[in-house]
């Protein structure tokens, strides 16, 4: 498998991780949003996520940028904030 050694498509490869973590597990991203624990509820999930990242993008790309870091907070925090929370 060819590993994505572009910073677009890397950062293309976050979101769509996080966004799949955020659709099948919808009642735990609204209930962590609610209770500021989102990261701990998804501990596992966003592990496996950001272990699929890492074995598909180059290790070169991965030593200068975050892209699945901006991901989580794109797609699980600025997409739900309509959910009312302790935090907001």
């Amino acid at each position: 498998m060819k590993l994505v050694n572009k910073p677009e498509a890397a950062a293309r490869l976050a979101r769509t991780i996080v966004s799949d973590v955020a659709l099948y597990n919808k009642e735990k991203v609204e209930e962590g949003i609610k209770h500021d624990n989102i990261f701990e509820l998804l501990k596992d999930e966003l592990a496996e996520g950001e272990e699929l990242y890492i074995s598909r993008v180059a290790p070169e790309l991965l030593k200068t940028t975050d892209y699945y870091n901006i991901a989580l907070v794109d797609v699980l925090i600025k997409r739900n904030g309509k959910i009312e929370s302790e935090i907001w």
